[in-house]
């Protein structure tokens, strides 16, 4: 789908400069276990199903509405996985764009559709041990969330605070 009709307004008028977007993504695991990933068109990177939540649509619905287009499963979001953001989360796009993401990361359970591609968004699709993505070219921010992933807590995971007030 690329980019929105909301995010091209803004882009419009701020140029390439660093944007803050609330986002999802959603984790499906086969059944052995593995993440379900896609690899992004525009950076060539192995990344997580998601993307931008649009204006006044809530993160669950993004995340259905983002797995169905990138992916052509429909899921249903069980589970808040973690909330993530910071420098590892600023995406570099070939225009010059730059966006700083805010991710809740979801897990979600399959209830239809059938695995492939469905937009030019991604050009490779798979599922992955957490073994295989520590290998794979991805997204800087990947490697962070691999551990909650694969872990068994039962709490959303968070990036602990690093700054205290003065």
């Amino acid at each position: 789908m690329g980019m929105s009709e909301y995010v091209r307004m803004i882009r419009g008028k701020v140029g390439t400069t660093l944007l803050q977007m609330p986002s999802v993504t959603i984790i499906h695991r086969n059944e052995e276990g593995q993440v379900l990933l896609v690899k992004n068109a525009d950076t060539d990177l192995w990344t997580g199903p998601g993307g931008a939540i649009e204006p006044g649509e809530t993160p669950a619905d993004a995340a259905v509405r983002e797995m169905w287009e990138e992916t052509g499963l429909l899921i249903e979001p069980v589970r808040i996985l973690g909330v993530y953001g910071g420098p590892e989360y600023v995406i570099h796009y070939s225009n010059g764009d730059r966006t700083s993401y805010v991710v809740t990361v979801f897990e979600g359970r399959q209830t239809g559709g059938s695995l492939g591609p469905r937009d030019d968004e991604s050009t490779d699709i798979g599922y992955f041990s957490r073994e295989q993505i520590a290998q794979l070219d991805a997204q800087p921010w990947l490697y962070e969330v691999v551990p909650d992933l694969f872990g068994n807590a039962d709490t959303a995971a968070f990036k602990r605070a690093k700054r205290r007030p003065r």
